[in-house]
């Protein structure tokens, strides 16, 4: 019976969302178990610090040299704050049918 509404109800989702049938599954499964991964590393900083942070990003727009030195620095201790070797081991982890040494995922001890 669940089956039956699960079912019924993805039938309408997919008709709402255009393109969304074209997608695999597999993707769209991935898509949020990457989103629910971020989301965790994120909920590492404060409300503050996330704000920060995606001003320091829009700020830098990708490229280096648009940061100050100062701000650079505030860069680098909020994305080391953010365990970004952690979340790329996290991800993968999530993804791989393969597990990764420990070593690659916390770092040297």
């Amino acid at each position: 019976m669940a089956a039956d509404s699960v079912t019924r109800n993805i039938g309408r989702v997919t008709r709402r969302v255009p393109g969304l049938r074209r997608v695999p599954v597999v993707m769209l499964i991935s898509a949020a178990e990457l989103a629910l991964v971020a989301r965790d590393h994120l909920l590492l900083l404060t409300p503050a610090e996330r704000r920060r942070l995606i001003t320091l990003v829009r700020i830098g727009r990708g490229r280096r040299d648009r940061l100050t030195d100062a701000e650079r620095y505030e860069l680098e201790l909020l994305m080391g704050k953010l365990q970004a070797r952690r979340f790329m081991g996290d991800a993968i982890t999530r993804l791989s049918p393969v597990r990764l040494p420990r070593r690659i995922v916390y770092g040297r001890r």
